[in-house]
């Protein structure tokens, strides 16, 4: 049930500024979730518009006056009424979205890219990790799209990146993006359950965004969410069963001197109230967002202990 007359539209609207405009108009009649990539209608409408037409985000007033063709038009308005109806997040739609100023290819098989770790990676984790200390060897787990994974090669050339997912279909998502980068030779997808396909691995840094979200938040989530794999958000009754594990077991798995980034989100209440003898390093985002900490390897070392006994809940 579309919530306009196609034909009316098309026949009334002329050019792109028209057509973002109308779109934003309808986006925000509908009273659309936006939360994958974009925080308004506004910047949804240019994303949906501008991809249609093969054209670049960044539009000059010249072009908001260019017209569009009849062919163009009904494109447009498909994608829009496509947003509408089924609530499709808009990155779904057009098969893309930008993580750190990388373009990567997205379906329902994996999450849509939108983590704060983004500004860490493109400032190298200067504000964790001193800048004169070597990064060999960076594990992305639960990496889906392999957005983490894709954009820490980038950011670090010297390093070997590994990105791990429990999810076949992810990895088959993350391997599209690792060969449309260019990086078959420097990120490796492998199929491991947390830490169970990395026996022996070291790593100077594991960044990882794992299922976190609690079940009451799951209940609640927006109809956007729907479209994505439920596997990836959900994560039992206070969203935090992976990264009990992570917490217990990465320690393992870390250099000297690495570190463990990691994102929980709004379950940081929950960390915070499991874990309060542990002093997390929370991150402060100048871009907007929250719930991220690290932690040294010798600081999961020294909690050891607490980290076992919690790990079961």
């Amino acid at each position: 049930m579309s919530h306009f007359n196609a034909n009316d539209v098309s026949t009334q609207l002329h050019t792109i500024g028209d057509f973002i405009r109308f779109a934003t108009s309808t986006f925000n009649q509908a009273d659309l979730y936006f939360g994958h990539g974009q925080d308004n209608a506004w910047d949804e409408a240019i994303t949906l518009v501008t991809f249609s037409l093969n054209l670049p985000s960044e539009l000059t007033e010249h072009v908001m006056q260019c017209q569009i063709l009849t062919h163009e038009k009904e494109q447009i308005l498909a994608l829009i009424s496509r947003r509408v109806d089924e609530e499709i997040p808009a990155a779904y739609l057009i098969n893309q979205a930008h993580f750190a100023g990388l373009p990567f290819y997205v379906d329902e098989r994996v999450l849509v890219p939108r983590s704060p770790i983004a500004e860490l990676i493109e400032q190298r984790f200067n504000s964790i990790i001193d800048e004169h200390q070597p990064i060999n060897k960076i594990l992305d787990l639960c990496t889906g799209s392999g957005c983490i994974a894709i954009a820490c090669a980038t950011f670090f050339p010297e390093a070997d990146v590994d990105a791990a997912d429990l999810s076949i279909d992810a990895l088959n998502v993350a391997q599209i993006n690792i060969e449309n980068h260019g990086l078959t030779e420097q990120v490796i997808p492998i199929q491991s359950d947390v830490f169970s396909g990395l026996e022996g691995q070291k790593y100077d840094l594991i960044v990882t965004n794992p299922p976190y979200v609690d079940s009451e938040d799951v209940d609640s989530l927006p109809a956007e969410f729907q479209h994505e794999p439920e596997m990836g958000l959900g994560c039992g009754e206070d969203g935090l069963d992976i990264v009990r594990k992570i917490l217990a077991q990465s320690a393992t798995y870390l250099a000297n001197d690495g570190w463990l980034v990691c994102e929980v989100g709004n379950s940081q209440v929950h960390v915070e109230a499991l874990y309060p003898e542990v002093d997390f390093r929370w991150i402060t985002f100048e871009r907007g967002g929250h719930g991220v900490f690290a932690l040294s390897k010798a600081q999961l070392e020294q909690n050891t202990k607490i980290f076992n006994e919690r790990m079961k809940g």
